[in-house]
């Protein structure tokens, strides 16, 4: 069947249509972006994000040039690789105010994630991709796009939407400038991971004090789901190095115990087994919500080699830390720089 071509099909109404639903891109994505203000002072049409947690940059032509939508796509990719995890919570935030991008995220990706996996991504932001989106594609700009994809390897697609109309019918029509399959994949920047080496974000607070986990040996997590859930990753004998935000690295350990709840962990003190929640803390709140299985604190068990007060954290530019409570310690930089500082075997 022949369907007669409109052109009433404004890019306007086609960028509307992507982020209800972005999948028509052919790519599972979460768009957590629209006119996003970029360090250029410009606004990037939409941005978005896969299960991977790497970003999707996808321009409309509209009426510009070929040399100004591809060159502005460039701009937009050059500032997208520096953005962090915070800025992409910062930039989904203003998106949508009526959900958090941790849910969010979990809710369009949560049943693709591996068993075991936190929610989010270990790496956010590892790799990105562009797409130039358009009703109409000149000449001069698919050949720009395939110099760049082609010469240079560079993430860079084109697609062309056609809008068709039939009895009161609807139809939308995708056709790639490369084929998807074809295309350079961006290069990755994730390290292998040596099968042993964990780091953990220890948040300082009413919940948890490092003081009371030096003393009597573990880390912990809790106070929301997300915050605790990756601390199910730790084994007996896994290696993990402490991180405290805004601090800097501060201790070395071998697990001990498994998770489990803040309420059912005990410590030796003088020989017998004495629950945490019955010793001296310095954290107030660690019993706060013990009776929710999804609110309490989580603790693991941990035989430190070396524990440092904070005033003693070891912080490097370049030094590897995430948002998640647990991720797999793969850069190279990070293990090299504490095997030296904690003196031991790498």
């Amino acid at each position: 069947m022949v369907l007669p071509r409109t052109r009433r099909f404004s890019e306007s109404r086609l960028e509307q249509l992507l982020i209800e639903d972005p999948n028509l891109l052919g790519k599972r994505l979460l768009i957590i972006g629209q006119q996003v203000h970029t360090a250029s002072n410009n606004r990037l049409d939409l941005l978005g994000i896969d299960v991977e947690g790497d970003l999707h940059i996808i321009e409309l032509k509209r009426d510009r040039t070929p040399r100004d939508v591809v060159a502005q796509a460039l701009d937009y990719a050059a500032w997208v690789r520096t953005l962090t995890y915070e800025d992409i919570v910062e930039i989904y935030d203003e998106f949508d105010t009526d959900h958090e991008f941790e849910t969010a995220f979990a809710e369009q990706f949560g049943a693709s994630r591996p068993d075991g996996a936190p929610d989010i991504p270990e790496d956010i932001n590892q790799s990105h991709s562009l797409t130039i989106v358009a009703s109409e594609l000149d000449r001069t700009t698919e050949r720009i796009i395939e110099y760049l994809a082609e010469e240079y390897s560079v993430p860079v697609n084109a697609v062309r939407f056609n809008y068709y109309e039939d009895d009161g019918r609807e139809y939308i029509g995708r056709t790639w400038l490369i084929d998807p399959q074809e295309t350079s994949e961006p290069p990755s920047k994730r390290e292998s991971w040596n099968g042993r080496d964990f780091y953990v974000s220890f948040g300082e607070g009413v919940h948890r004090s490092w003081r009371d986990a030096r003393r009597y040996g573990f880390i912990s997590g809790g106070q929301g789901e997300w915050y605790s859930r990756t601390l199910g990753q730790l084994s007996i004998d896994d290696r993990v190095f402490v991180h405290v935000p805004q601090h800097g690295y501060v201790g070395v350990g071998n697990v001990t115990q498994e998770k489990t709840p803040v309420a059912e962990f005990t410590v030796k003190i003088d020989g017998e087994d004495r629950p945490i929640l019955d010793c001296e803390l310095e954290a107030t709140g660690m019993d706060e919500n013990a009776a929710d299985p999804e609110l309490r604190e989580y603790v693991v068990g941990v035989e430190w080699i070396d524990a440092q007060p904070l005033n003693e954290a070891y912080w490097e530019t370049g030094m590897y830390a995430n948002q998640n409570t647990v991720t797999k310690l793969r850069n190279q930089f990070t293990l090299d720089r504490l095997s030296d500082t904690f003196q031991i075997d790498r």
